[in-house]
């Protein structure tokens, strides 16, 4: 669950002092929104959760070395936003056509990625993450999928908002984005309703 931090008489961080702040504090997921506010959530995962978004992770990887298009990044990086908010994604991927004009990259990235990844944990509020969703993509992210254990579904967000909603059952296409990239959930993933995902 992830909630607001408040730091009473202290002036919002600049992006360096956040990033100080976060490779400080390395078992929390802080972001912030572009009023300034902070949230925070505890980086621990359950193993569940962990095995389902390495599998995931491993199908982009492995799209990513066949077609040798650009970078796949984890959950540790965060990206500056254009409405100056941060925001951390489960997996993202950067194309090598922007990947290579990055100066810096032992930092936060001060760019949106071409395409994210957002699993929802167990104590995740759907809203609040469609809601990031569409941040993401007013951002400048091509292609952004939200993918829900508990309905099977993934939310497709493109061009601005909700594209489509894709089953389990059903082929995720990487689209114009990852061209070549199809991915069914059903085949890989493990879903068990009887253990609560509390990450």
């Amino acid at each position: 669950m992830v909630k607001p931090l408040n730091l009473p008489s202290i002036k919002p961080f600049t992006d360096s002092e956040l990033v100080s702040f976060c490779f400080a504090n390395p078992d929390l997921n802080v972001e912030r929104d572009e009023q300034g506010q902070l949230f925070i959530q505890m980086a621990a995962s359950t193993a569940l959760m962990s095995a389902n978004r390495s599998e995931l992770m491993g199908e982009i990887g492995i799209w990513n070395r066949i077609n040798k298009k650009g970078k796949v990044l984890s959950s540790g990086c965060g990206y500056f936003l254009p409405d100056t908010s941060m925001l951390t994604a489960d997996i993202a991927w950067i194309s090598f056509d922007r990947w290579n004009t990055i100066t810096d990259k032992r930092s936060f990235l001060a760019l949106a990625p071409d395409f994210i990844i957002e699993l929802m944990a167990g104590t995740d509020n759907l809203d609040v993450l469609k809601a990031k969703m569409v941040k993401w993509i007013e951002n400048g992210v091509k292609l952004a999928w939200l993918v829900c254990m508990e309905e099977k579904t993934t939310y497709v967000y493109q061009n601005g908002n909700l594209k489509c909603k894709v089953s389990f059952e059903e082929y995720l296409s990487g689209g114009t984005v990852l061209p070549g990239l199809d991915v069914r959930l059903s085949d890989f993933f493990e879903i068990d309703f009887n253990v609560s995902d509390n990450e």
